[in-house]
């Protein structure tokens, strides 16, 4: 891997142009039509726990982190996370998923779930949600229901539908 020099920074309001664009470039229109996107279209992101990444002045990656409820509990709905394709696999979307986890860590959030590739995930903590113990309001592969806890215990107990909106 190449070193790059590479700035993570919390999200503001003048990213908010050009992180459209990244992921109008890397999920395409289909995008809108994804349960995740649908949940965090009721809500706003906390950009306290989003992140960019940038090489110079361009921004190359970005993650997410929305407030959701996962029946009365509250969550952390994680997504998305994206890197524009010449700089994937050189550790840049590892890099936002430490710095925003460990913010919500520190931030107090206990529980933190997402739709991903549970092989990539399971290094940040993430496991699969056992089948029918927690339900998005759209299809969903079970396989890729992913969660993991901030805190010990976090998920014990947990169930029901995750909804957005919550915070």
């Amino acid at each position: 891997m190449t070193e790059l020099p590479l700035a993570i920074a919390v999200e503001t309001a003048s990213d908010d142009h050009d992180i459209d664009r990244l992921h109008e470039r890397t999920f395409g229109p289909g995008r809108f039509a994804r349960t995740a996107f649908r949940i965090r279209e009721q809500t706003h992101h906390e950009r306290a726990l989003s992140f960019t990444a940038r090489v110079g002045n361009m921004l190359v990656g970005s993650v997410r982190l929305t407030h959701v409820r996962i029946g009365a509990t509250p969550a952390l709905l994680l997504g998305p996370l994206t890197v524009e394709p010449p700089f994937q696999s050189v550790g840049i979307g590892a890099r936002l998923m430490e710095v925003a986890l460990e913010a919500a860590r520190q931030a107090g959030h206990g529980l933190v779930v997402l739709v991903g590739d549970a092989p990539y995930y399971a290094r940040f903590g993430f496991r699969p949600v056992p089948v029918g113990q927690v339900t998005l309001p759209g299809p969903v592969d079970p396989n890729r229901l992913l969660v993991a806890e901030l805190s010990d215990g976090a998920f014990s107990g947990v169930s029901g539908m995750v909804s957005g909106g919550a915070g």
